[in-house]
C-alpha cells in the first residue's frame, strides 16, 4: 500500500493534498450541526461575513452581537481545540506573501458584500433551504473558484 508523504508545500505550482473521508465528512457534519443549531436556537443563518459584520454593527443588539461574537469564537477556537484532541496543529498552508493575503481579503470582502453573503450563508444554509438565490450564488463562487485556479496554477 502506498503511503502518503507529509511534507512541506514548496514554491512550485503543485500543491499536494491528502483527502481525508472521515475527517471530510465528520467535518461537514459539524459544519451542518452548527448552521442548525443556530438557526433553531436563534433564528440566524450562520454566515460568517454576516456574523462577524453584526459583531461590529453599530446598530446590533446586544444578544445578536452575542451569539455572533461566540459562533465566531467557535470558530477561531477548533485548531487549539484539535491541538488539545490530536496532539499536532492542523495541517494547513497559506501563502506567505501579505500583499497577496490583502489583495485576496479584500476582493472575498468585495464578493460576499456584492453577493449578499458569502460560500457559508449560501453555500451551507441557502441551498439547504432550497434558496435559488443562494444556488445560484454558489454556482458563481464556485466557477470563480475553478477560473482562479485554472489562472493561477495553469496559465501563470
Amino acid at each position: 500500500m502506498k503511503r502518503a508523504r507529509s511534507r512541506a508545500p514548496s514554491r512550485s505550482r503543485q500543491m499536494e493534498t491528502t483527502f481525508t473521508p472521515w475527517l471530510s465528512l465528520g467535518g461537514g457534519m459539524m459544519i451542518g450541526a452548527s448552521a442548525v443549531l443556530l438557526m433553531a436556537t436563534n433564528g440566524r443563518i450562520a454566515g460568517i461575513s454576516g456574523l462577524t459584520s453584526r459583531i461590529f454593527a453599530r446598530n446590533s443588539d446586544g444578544d445578536a452581537r452575542g451569539v455572533s461574537a461566540l459562533f465566531v469564537l467557535g470558530l477561531l477556537l477548533a485548531a487549539p481545540l484539535w491541538l488539545l484532541i490530536a496532539g499536532d496543529w492542523p495541517q494547513q498552508w497559506v501563502p506567505s506573501n501579505p500583499v497577496l493575503m490583502a489583495v485576496a481579503g479584500l476582493l472575498v470582502g468585495f464578493g460576499a458584500v456584492f453577493g449578499s453573503g458569502c460560500t457559508s450563508g449560501h453555500g451551507v444554509c441557502g441551498i439547504s433551504r432550497g434558496s435559488a438565490r443562494s444556488i445560484v450564488a454558489t454556482l458563481v463562487f464556485m466557477a470563480a473558484a475553478l477560473a482562479t485556479v485554472l489562472v493561477t496554477r495553469h496559465l501563470i
